[in-house]
């Protein structure tokens, strides 16, 4: 059973494109390396911008900056 999980920022994406992401990356799945759909997961964990880092500082630090 594949387990697929994406870490994103939380930043406003849809329902439908998480829909997107999941239909996706089972699809990549099945593509790639011949796996069942029926039995594969994936998770979608939204993490808060002041939780996620990088180079050395927050997104949302980045992002108060126009980066």
């Amino acid at each position: 059973m594949p387990y697929v999980n994406i870490k994103i920022t939380r930043e406003g994406v849809t329902a439908e494109q998480k829909e997107r992401l999941i239909r996706g990356a089972t699809q990549l799945l099945v593509d790639v390396l011949g796996k069942n759909p029926k039995t594969t997961v994936v998770v979608i964990d939204e993490v808060d911008t002041d939780n996620w880092g990088i180079a050395g500082e927050s997104v949302t630090t980045r992002r108060q900056r126009g980066e």
